[in-house]
């Protein structure tokens, strides 16, 4: 349980990081590990609560408790043992998660959480330095086969699943390069990818097929993979993105934030020249969307050298703390400061864009907002009232929308005839299975937008299934009904 009243001599830690002058000039992750001690007694800290909050706060059902105690034992390779169990891929969330089980720690509730999420990080870090990841490819073939579109991270957790369930696993990526929006969505300052191409290398030797620059629906049709495969998943993300449909939104340098991004990516692993209109130097830069693909394009703005970078959020400015209408063990909406915000940003909160404004070249030259307030009327949603003479011009040579996604494209599931959902997602029931049985879907196309950690969640619940299709019974693993353990 990690030491005895550890949480009353032991301070959280975060992890530290390269000033941000200094960061900004490269696309290097800019954090700087802790020293194994600061570690083992942040593991120290947990109180192996008799009801582990955290358990169902992690999406994944993480177990941690267990690997917070072998790392305060200095026990790490088990450490690993309990983390790998649950989490196929710790390297990423370890990096990119939000962390909600330290919003569900009970020793949140008087003191700052147990740092969960550092663990998480160093214990896999720890793994790969040490050598104790390896691949372990299944010791026998069930003869069935496995198509999955898509290779974020629903798509590869499901890959490594079913491989290891003796399925023969094909992947089909439509880009040049595996990994999905973990390589052309997240900057490399947040996660450089030799962090994925080193999990790739084992899921290849694990026996695992990946077949990139193949777009399912027009290089091969999605009917002909329903006949080569006995079973086909989906996985093919949330990607429509949402447009903002007023003046001036088709003038040049109005950019959507999932355009800018994958080039910067491409960019800085050289696969591409920079174009001027996803250029952010000298420029005054505005980001409209407060999310954390809001706070990616801010952090890449910077370095590049905008002149300026400004950000708008259609919501009112959050409290520091929990408000009475969210209490714990909820996800905490307060207010947010990203490493990106750190770097240099002025931040505006309750402003809606009303116009882009043009000059005569076609080009963005600034835009209209006007102030909002949100209405609450008992029983509805929130009413978004103008204020009355709340207009103002900014100057803005680029608009970034990080507006989010509202759904999957349609192109795969309208050849296959699936259904969707009263969201527009594929519709896969608790068992992820479409309206046609050897078709499943998981992540974002069955969920809609979400985090990482759900996409890896449902990619290990859909195998679980899968499994079950194929072969009548399976001891892949599998969260219980509650969500909060791993089931035996």
């Amino acid at each position: 349980m990690g030491k005895l009243r550890g949480f009353m001599e032991f301070d959280r830690i975060k992890e530290e990081a390269i000033a941000p002058k200094e960061r900004i000039e490269n696309y290097k992750e800019f954090t700087v590990a802790p020293k194994t001690e600061q570690l083992q007694e942040q593991g120290g800290r947990c109180m192996d609560c008799g009801v582990p909050f955290c358990h169902s706060g992690c999406p994944l059902g993480n177990l941690i408790p267990d690997f917070n105690d072998a790392v305060y034992k200095n026990e790490w390779e088990k450490a690993l043992t309990i983390l790998h169990s649950t989490n196929n891929f710790p390297e990423f969330t370890g990096r990119l998660c939000p962390a909600p089980c330290e919003e569900a720690c009970v020793l949140g509730i008087v003191n700052p959480p147990v740092s969960i999420e550092l663990i998480e990080k160093y214990i896999v870090e720890r793994g790969f330095n040490e050598g104790w990841i390896k691949a372990q490819p299944p010791l026998q073939r069930t003869g069935k086969s496995v198509a999955i579109v898509g290779s974020g991270p629903a798509g590869l957790a499901a890959a490594q699943q079913l491989n290891r369930a003796g399925h023969k696993v094909t992947v089909f990526e439509r880009d040049n390069k595996i990994g999905g929006l973990l390589r052309y969505g997240i900057p490399d300052f947040k996660m450089e990818k030799h962090v994925i191409d080193r999990r790739m290398a084992i899921l290849e030797e694990e026996g695992i097929t990946f077949t990139i620059n193949t777009e399912i629906g027009k290089d091969i049709s999605a009917e002909q993979l329903e006949a080569d495969f006995d079973v086909v998943l989906l996985c093919m993300g949330a990607t429509i993105r949402r447009q903002l449909p007023i003046p001036g939104s088709d003038l040049n340098g109005v950019v959507q934030a999932m355009d800018f991004l994958p080039h910067n990516n491409k960019a800085v692993d050289g696969q591409l020249e920079r174009e001027e209109k996803f250029l952010a130097t000298g420029k005054d830069v505005i980001v409209i969307g407060g999310g954390d693909t809001g706070s990616d394009c801010i952090g890449t703005s910077n370095r590049h050298g905008a002149k300026s970078v400004t950000n708008f959020e259609i919501m009112p400015k959050p409290s520091d703390e929990r408000t009475d209408e969210n209490p714990w063990p909820y996800w905490p909406f307060k207010l947010k400061t990203s490493s990106s915000h750190e770097e240099g940003i002025h931040r505006e909160w309750s402003i809606l864009t009303k116009e882009f404004i043009g000059d005569e070249k076609g080009h963005i030259k600034g835009l209209k907002t006007v102030e909002v307030q949100w209405k609450k009327i008992p029983g509805q949603r929130p009413q978004l009232i103008e204020r009355e003479g709340s207009e103002k011009e900014w100057p803005c040579d680029l608009a970034l929308l990080a507006l989010g996604f509202t759904g999957p494209e349609k192109s795969i599931p309208e050849q296959l005839g699936l259904t969707y959902d009263e969201r527009g997602n594929i519709k896969g029931e608790k068992r992820y299975q479409t309206n046609k049985p050897n078709v499943f879907t998981a992540g974002d196309v069955r969920r809609g937008q979400s985090l990482i950690v759900w996409a890896i969640s449902e990619g290990r619940e859909a195998a679980h299934q899968i499994d079950i299709h194929l072969m009548g019974h399976s001891t892949l693993p599998q969260k219980n009904v509650a969500g909060d353990l791993v089931a035996v």
